[in-house]
């Protein structure tokens, strides 16, 4: 019978990128630094982005019987009262992504249905907002119901999509050399690449850092590999070429369709869209390109959003001490569904789609702000695996054994992982500052007093749950 272990590191690689990286994530660092963040990425990967995937390598390898994965790995190395809180980040950082996912459901449809996104455009906020809730609480009943056959539709879209980003990356490059599209000229200079060090630039870092994320998911597979200890850095640096290949084409893609002294306001809205768009004008297919990418983007949006509904609150109460958190909670129907863990879902949820359409002007600004909220708030997830990689470090010798180790030198491995969770805290805080507001107006006031609040009510819910399971049993 042959071994279990046979994941080779060429699969790992591809696996990873299919987890970690999407097309989105290209845009949005164009959106924020236009050819300027061609720098950043590289900096990026180099100094963050392969540390963590490693850093994550061992820590799979160490516990690679665990069910929870960070929570896990955390009451390993510090303890339950820890564990609990970290599994609570991981599934309370879901709301703010929650609370996006209609949006860009009903945006791919509007695309899919009008090909020159007016039909969202023209929506209010407080009308488009409350058209998201009854889509969140439509999700919010399927996920409820079960999501196998949603989940196989998203698997399906989310590769198509997969494959139209790639293809857009060929094509576009391509393109000014085959056929007779008018594209913007890229300057070679200095100028053009290195960013400018200052305040706005350093807000802009957390929407990278959180395109990066998540690499903690993999980390399952570590001990089915043939030789971990070699196979998986291997794996991991190839990922990380695959990841930085990517970005930079894909970012040398967009600097030749969009001006990068004028980016346009809503690209991170409706970037995507514009790139296909304008990739079947360069090839005299109309809006083929356009159609196909949006409806495969609403379908996976919709598999995502069920399926982001459903499984972090499992992952939390299944690995949850049931001192840290109120027996209620983990109260179950039929369907094994958490009922009152999906009211609490459903109250956070509705309150960050509708309080910031109160406040913040435009539907452009009300995307931009929730993209860049979610680039504070889900980062804080990633904390937790370095607060366990140094916990691993600062271990007695011997407690632990791995058959790969990222740094055997363990004073070494503790500064990697501070480091990482310093630079992590760092993006996170400095996302909280509005980008493109007019400093210290009205909605600038609105948008940070959101950026601040959000985050310590989500985490602040964590720290009261203990006490009303006390309570609860007294």
């Amino acid at each position: 019978m042959k071994d279990n272990k046979q994941i080779t590191w060429q699969a790992l690689a591809l696996m990873a990128f299919i987890t970690v990286w999407g097309f989105g994530n290209v845009v949005n660092g164009f959106a924020n630094q236009g050819m300027k963040v061609i720098f950043t990425w590289i900096v990026m990967f180099a100094f963050y982005f392969i540390p963590y995937a490693l850093m994550v390598g061992e820590m799979g390898s160490t516990f690679n019987t665990s069910r929870g994965g960070v929570s896990s790995w955390i009451r390993s190395t510090c303890g339950a009262k820890l564990a609990f809180l970290a599994g609570w980040t991981y599934w309370i950082v879901h709301v703010p992504y929650l609370a996006q996912k209609p949006q860009q459901i009903l945006i791919a449809l509007g695309w899919a249905v009008v090909p020159d996104g007016s039909l969202i455009k023209a929506l209010t906020p407080v009308v488009l907002q409350s058209a998201c809730l009854i889509v969140f609480f439509i999700f919010l009943w399927v996920a409820s119901r079960g999501i196998n056959s949603l989940k196989k539709i998203g698997s399906v879209a989310g590769s198509a999509m997969f494959v139209m980003s790639m293809l857009y990356i060929v094509l576009a490059l391509a393109a000014p050399s085959i056929t007779t599209a008018k594209t913007y000229a890229i300057n070679f200079d200095f100028a053009t690449f290195i960013p400018d060090f200052n305040f706005d630039y350093l807000t802009t870092l957390a929407i990278l850092v959180f395109a990066v994320g998540g690499c903690e998911k993999i980390s399952p597979y570590v001990n089915n590999m043939k030789n971990p200890s070699r196979d998986f850095p291997r794996g991991m640096i190839i990922l990380a070429v695959m990841v930085a290949i990517t970005a930079l084409l894909g970012s040398f893609a967009m600097g030749l369709m969009f001006d990068t002294n004028d980016i346009p306001r809503d690209l991170m809205m409706n970037g995507a869209y514009y790139c296909f768009q304008k990739l079947g004008v360069y090839y005299g297919v109309g809006n083929l390109f356009l159609v196909i990418y949006a409806i495969a983007n609403a379908l996976a949006y919709m598999s995502a959003l069920a399926f982001s509904i459903d499984a972090p609150i499992k992952v939390l109460l299944a690995d949850v001490d049931n001192r840290f958190i109120p027996a209620a909670l983990t109260k179950t129907n039929e369907n094994g569904t958490p009922v009152n863990g999906y009211k609490l879902t459903a109250v956070l949820v509705s309150a960050l789609i509708m309080i910031p359409a109160i406040g913040i002007g435009d539907m452009t600004s009300l995307f931009n702000w929730l993209m860049r909220l979610n680039a504070v708030v889900m980062p804080l997830r990633y904390l937790w695996v370095f607060v366990a990689y140094m916990a691993l470090k600062k271990a007695a010798e011997g407690r632990f054994s791995s058959t790969y180790h990222f740094v055997k030198q363990r004073n070494i491995g503790f500064f990697v992982g501070l480091w990482c969770f310093g630079f992590t805290a760092f993006a996170c805080i400095m996302g909280m500052f509005p980008h493109n507001v007019e400093l210290f107006s009205s909605e600038w006031i609105f948008q940070m007093s959101l950026n601040i609040a959000t985050p310590i009510v989500l985490l602040g819910l964590g720290l009261i749950l203990p006490m009303l399971a006390k309570n609860s049993k007294s």
